[in-house]
């Protein structure tokens, strides 16, 4: 079982990606604090069921889901705030490495999404429907597999696999879009 030392030594070191991942998620920073510390209290209480050994950023982020899922979908209906400066840089199709990585081994896919900024990327993701965005998130934004997406989002894998490709799918159309209109893709 584990203690409240163990608690704050292991758990506390996930919270900047954990509310970079609310703030996705609530699309403002004051609910995304609030979830983020609803998070940690639901997870404080509950570290006693922790299982050591597992991963324990993946059972932070299934409690984060949980709360949003729970708590915030009812808020929806208020109006929205999203401030794009307080929003953490997405980039979701874009790869670090070294020059000649960059150079070498580009798609046209990346030629093109270089001519995207990165408020036109959000502007998409954030128009996906709510279980999609969730699921490109966590796949894509934060690096999650299929099996802890799953768990997170407390889904079948199969489920999992079918929001990706529905959601990439929205994500790429909406972003087709957006380049036909500005004349970057034929």
């Amino acid at each position: 079982m584990a203690d409240q030392a163990t608690f704050v030594e292991q758990a506390m070191e996930h919270m900047p990606s954990l509310y970079a991942a609310a703030l996705r998620m609530t699309r403002n920073p004051a609910d995304a604090e609030d979830l983020v510390q609803e998070t940690y209290l639901k997870a404080y209480r509950a570290f006693g069921s922790y299982q050591e050994g597992t991963n324990l950023k993946a059972w932070l982020y299934k409690i984060l889901t949980n709360t949003f899922i729970n708590s915030y979908r009812a808020k929806k209906r208020r109006p929205e705030m999203s401030d794009v400066e307080d929003v953490e840089d997405l980039y979701l199709f874009r790869r670090l490495g070294g020059l000649e990585a960059a150079q070498a081994g580009r798609s046209a896919e990346e030629e093109v999404l270089d001519l995207f900024t990165d408020d036109q990327v959000k502007a998409a993701l954030e128009s996906l429907p709510e279980q999609f965005r969730m699921a490109v998130l966590l796949a894509d934004v934060e690096g999650f597999s299929y099996k802890e997406i799953a768990d997170i989002m407390e889904v079948p894998i199969g489920t999992v696999m079918s929001r990706l490709h529905r959601g990439r799918r929205a994500l790429q159309k909406a972003l087709v879009e957006y380049g036909r209109e500005r004349g970057l893709v034929g």
